[in-house]
């Protein structure tokens, strides 16, 4: 190789080593968001949580996805925030788990989406009484630089020891432009080969939190 392949090859390097970095510090940044005991009434069970989405290819062909890093809490005054680590999406096929990565969610620019809202703390106190409430929770969603507020009919549930259960009643469409990844799933279907990919992504969740005292 000669000196401006090397010179081109060194800079690669270290254009791939700056993105990663960023990449690093920006996923940090997003889960040092305090999630911990000072701040939260019930922190969430990563071990024990769940959320899932269906791609549907060819218009007949549903697979479910999910992601394996998920850290929240509840507070007592309502507050809810749940971060997702999208480089742990989970499709049980690597080479795709690496396609959504980098082409769908471009976790080096966006590693992390996060979930907001705000809850009746009337409705936590009924609920960890053992109780079982359902209700609809406008619910924000930061994904891949965009947001949007959606209303989520969901389901909590309680338990002698505190502990809460938080789930989808139904799943929850989510469309691919309203966060700019429709581009990202034309680029999918055209590199596997596929007719179509649906652009209407059902979501659900199942959420478990612990007190933290």
């Amino acid at each position: 190789m000669n000196i401006s392949g090397l010179a081109m090859a060194g800079g690669s390097e270290i254009i791939m080593s700056n993105a990663q970095y960023c990449q690093r510090w920006l996923l940090t940044m997003v889960l040092m968001i305090p999630f911990g005991p000072a701040w939260a009434d019930w922190e969430l069970d990563n071990a024990q949580s769940a959320i899932n989405f269906i791609s549907i290819k060819n218009n007949s062909a549903g697979e479910v996805h999910g992601f394996t890093s998920l850290s929240g809490f509840i507070a007592a005054t309502g507050k809810v925030q749940i971060a997702i680590n999208l480089n742990s999406v989970q499709t049980l096929v690597e080479v795709r788990n690496e396609r959504m990565r980098e082409l769908l969610f471009e976790t080096v620019a966006f590693p992390a989406a996060q979930i907001t809202a705000n809850v009746d703390p009337a409705m936590l106190a009924a609920a960890v009484d053992s109780g079982v409430i359902a209700a609809s929770v406008p619910v924000t969603l930061a994904l891949h630089g965009h947001e949007k507020t959606m209303t989520i009919a969901v389901v909590a549930v309680g338990s002698g020891d505190g502990s809460l259960r938080v789930f989808t009643k139904r799943p929850v469409i989510v469309s691919a432009a309203d966060f700019a990844l429709d581009k990202g799933v034309s680029m999918l279907k055209t590199i596997a080969g596929l007719q179509s990919i649906s652009n209407a992504i059902p979501v659900t969740f199942d959420l478990q939190f612990v007190p933290t005292q």
